[in-house]
């Protein structure tokens, strides 16, 4: 309280000595203040018309002060008899353009422009306040007009001075600011030392909000114009638009920072960044509004911010919040102070001492207050921090304990006990990182019937179910040759890991485990045994898939992702295991980036069809081709299977299929008009019978080339059909019902039945080339594919023997009654140009043996 009574003092000794009271202080004061007119007319040298016009009034006030008007005001005051050496003074420095005339006896005798919109330097005086000295003589009539034009706040606080009680009331005013100046800086400097060395951010904001004060204060007075940049107008009048926002900015910082809003009070706290958001656009709008609407604004906001944060202290008093009671004190006096000087801004109030120097009295209280409550409130927490800090000793052996309990928990499965999956990983990246020369499998084992049992028997009976399997599979895997322990403690070493409720994961030294084959599947037939439970035998169906470090990835994560897609394949599904094989993996980056380059391919044109012929053996004529996708501006071959597998995975199975049939259309039409009507056929995936617009699309596109009618064959897989036999029969029976042949592909190399082979909507099978290729050499394949052609040509179909490669299995299949061969005994598949000269070459050379 020392410290305010000390305030308190200072500022009475300023009003005692403020400007109204020069007199009684220096002995001379300022001249009688004169009658003042004024004129609301333009700017011009026409002194004379203007002195004329009889529309000057008289000023109610005795300082001129219109609020933000932009328009041109003249003033018109008759000078006292005086001492000779006299000054004009107008103590509001931020008007732009001043004009000073001197009339004697109605002549001019002198003029003196100035203004804070012209450099500093050419001031008559160089002071902030607007000094302009002049000389009268005894026994003349003298009289000042002054041009007064603005776009900020219209004031023109006019006093006339005796040259030398001027200086000294200058000189006294200059050092109270002084000393006004002197209590924010050091205010500042203390909190900045608080803050480096707590690092904690309130101090900071109170730093900023109290040089937000000194600055605005500096600013409006013009000290930072005098001594920053005299030189530079426009930075002058631009800083001080923006001393405003800026200022309430960090107001606004310091009192949610202090008063803990964002705990306290968050609807406040986020009105308080609505606030804070205006201001920064307000310090934005600074560099594109005009004078007039920019400082307009911004002392709207001001005061608006300023509302708020004087209701925000008593409300939080209310609520018991300690900090309150200082803020509500120190900011009640700030703003008091601030929104009396902003009303004379306006030009609500008139210019007086406590209007002027308000803004002042009011934050430097402020920044008293507030600094003895961060003082309080340092304290308070250094007391807090000490009996806070004696508990935290007491409860550190009770939460070392937990922790201990907590990192048990967190590395292994609550229901197996095993370790988990970061267990897992932990242990893997050790080894990798320990013996980076040794290979590693990582093994992980899935539970496949695992949901269906949940189905059957709820979760209670399952969770149990889990429990039996991890210690039996725990101690099946103890027993392989090269298994490493996931974990060792004093009681005993653990094998597995249980990676998710249903998946189990461990790690084998993979080279003696490759030596060991025997012991593999001995183990695996001990993990795929049913397990014992309720009287059932439970069989779990085990799939392991296993990825080797460092072949099929050198890190962690890799490896178990990879393991992971093993025994997801349809290999682990068949066998119970299986190892990563990266050709079969969707999901690698390869993979993905070939899926991304197809796209592109597909959308570019950079795929073609290329042409392999079939042929009928009876009469060793051209009766059809077969298109083949190729992509030959790939700088990596990629296999059609893969291609179209990856197509189907991502779904450009669809649009391929579609492109395919357009451009076996378009390739068609160049084979009839070259005279080689042959028919195309075009081989359709599994994807795109589940179409539900399939047929429909392929009915419009035949509709619309009537000439190709029955001449483009889809060829359908015999494995394909069998994923969906109901919906491939309905859509094939479909595209026949529209007249679209349908060739069965591949047949023998899958497991359909003779009772849904003779329900297809077929004309042609065509034998799988893993039956063909060996008829020559084993009389059991020569015994299937005869029974085989037999039996087509017994339900009707027409037989196509793909991959015949030579004349002796040619011979063969046309001993056995095969309709028709493919295959590269007659070309390898070709572009259409290169097959049209095939084409010719063979008609040529088969004229040839038919004249010989």
């Amino acid at each position: 309280m020392r410290h305010i009574a000390l305030f308190f003092a200072l500022m009475g000794a300023m009003i005692t000595m403020a400007p109204e009271g020069q007199a009684d202080a220096t002995g001379s004061s300022r001249l009688p203040q004169p009658t003042i007119a004024f004129l609301e007319a333009p700017g011009g040298d026409d002194l004379s018309g203007l002195l004329a016009r009889p529309d000057w009034q008289p000023l109610a006030e005795d300082t001129p002060n219109f609020g933000y008007v932009t328009g041109h005001y003249w003033y018109r005051l008759s000078l006292p008899d005086g001492p000779p050496q006299q000054v004009l003074e107008i103590s509001y420095p931020q008007l732009d353009y001043v004009t000073f005339y001197l009339l004697a006896d109605g002549e001019l005798v002198d003029k003196v422009v100035t203004g804070d919109h012209l450099p500093f330097a050419e001031r008559p005086l160089y002071h902030p306040s607007f000094l302009v000295p002049y000389t009268v003589e005894p026994g003349v009539s003298y009289e000042i007009l002054l041009s007064v034009q603005t776009n900020g706040a219209h004031q023109v606080p006019i006093r006339l001075w005796e040259q030398n009680a001027l200086f000294d009331a200058l000189t006294t005013e200059d050092r109270l600011h002084s000393l006004y100046y002197g209590i924010l800086i050091t205010t500042i400097f203390f909190n900045l030392f608080i803050f480096l060395t707590l690092r904690e951010a309130t101090y900071l904001f109170y730093v900023l909000s109290t040089f937000g004060y000194l600055f605005l204060m500096a600013t409006l007075r013009g000290v930072t114009y005098q001594v920053f940049w005299p030189e530079s107008p426009w930075l002058h009048n631009q800083t001080m638009l923006m001393a405003v926002p800026v200022a309430v900015v960090f107001a606004l910082l310091f009192a949610r920072s202090f008063l803990k809003l964002r705990d306290r009070a968050p609807l406040t706290d986020r009105l308080l960044k609505v606030i804070i958001g205006l201001s920064l656009a307000a310090v934005l709008g600074t560099f594109v509004l005009d004078f007039n609407t920019s400082i307009k604004s911004s002392v709207a906001l001001a005061l608006s911010g300023f509302l708020v944060l004087t209701v925000i202290g008593p409300v939080q008093w209310a609520r018991r919040n300690p900090q309150a009671g200082y803020y509500t004190v120190a900011w009640a006096l700030l703003i008091v102070g601030t929104m009396l000087t902003a009303a004379n801004k306006y030009g609500l109030l008139p210019t007086n001492w406590l209007t002027t120097y308000g803004m002042q009295v009011g934050s430097g209280l402020e920044a008293i207050l507030l600094t003895i409550a961060l003082a309080k409130r340092l304290y308070n927490e250094r007391e807090e921090k000490l009996h806070a800090r004696e508990a935290e000793l007491r409860a550190m052996a009770a939460r070392r304990t937990a922790e201990l309990r907590l990192m048990d928990q967190a590395l292994h499965n609550p229901l197996t006990g095993l370790p988990n999956r970061t267990s897992f990983e932990m242990m893997i990246n050790d080894l990798i990182t320990r013996v980076p020369d040794r290979r590693y499998a990582i093994a992980v084992i899935h539970l496949s019937n695992l949901q269906a049992i949940t189905k059957t028997l709820g979760h209670r009976n399952t969770d149990r179910l889990i429990e039996l399997a991890s210690a039996r599979f725990n101690s099946i895997v103890r027993e392989l040759p090269g298994i490493l322990p996931i974990e060792t403690t004093e009681q005993r070493s653990v094998y597995l890991a249980s990676l998710e409720p249903s998946t189990f994961g461990f790690v084998v030294d993979a080279a003696m485990i490759g030596n060991a084959p025997r012991a593999i599947i001995q183990g695996l037939e001990e993990l795929r045994e049913p397990v014992d439970y309720l009287g059932m035998q439970l069989p779990l169906d085990p799939q392991i898939g296993t990825a080797i470090f460092p072949e099929h990835a050198q890190d962690t994560n890799s490896l178990i992702r990879r393991a992971h897609i093993a025994q997801g394949s349809n290999e682990a599904r068949d066998r119970g295991l299986a190892y990563y094989q990266p050709t079969r993996d969707s999901y690698s980056a390869d993979r993905l980036t070939l899926v991304s380059e197809l796209r592109k391919a597909l959308q570019n044109g950079e795929l073609e069809l290329h042409l392999q012929p079939k042929m009928a053996l009876p009469s060793r004529t051209i009766v059809g081709v077969e298109a083949l996708i190729r992509w030959p501006e790939r700088n990596t071959p990629i296999p059609a299977d893969m291609l179209i597998g990856i197509a189907e995975q991502t779904g450009l199975i669809k649009p391929l299929t579609r492109w395919v049939l357009e451009q076996s259309l378009a390739l068609r039409t160049r084979l009839v008009e070259q005279g080689w009507p042959l028919g195309i056929a075009v081989n359709i995936s599994p994807n795109n019978l589940r179409e539900p617009d399939f047929p429909m699309f392929v009915q419009r596109l035949m509709s619309s080339h009537h000439s190709h009618r029955g001449m483009i064959i889809l060829e359908v897989t015999e494995t394909s059909m069998m994923q969906d036999p109901a919906n491939s029969l309905k859509a094939l029976n479909s595209l026949h019902t529209a007249g679209i042949p349908v060739s069965i592909d591949d047949f023998g190399s899958g497991y359909s039945s003779l009772s849904y082979i003779k329900q297809l909507p077929a004309s042609e099978i065509k034998i799988d080339r893993s039956l063909i290729t060996d008829i020559g050499t084993h009389a059991g394949d020569r015994v299937i594919v005869q029974t085989t052609i037999d039996m087509c040509h017994s339900l009707g179909y027409k037989v196509v023997a793909e991959g015949v490669e030579d004349e002796t299995t040619a011979a063969l299949l046309e001993s056995m009654g095969c309709d028709m061969i493919q295959g590269y005994l007659l070309t390898p598949p070709l572009p259409l140009e290169e097959l049209l000269v095939w084409l010719s070459d063979r008609a040529a050379a088969e004229d040839k043996r038919k004249i010989v």
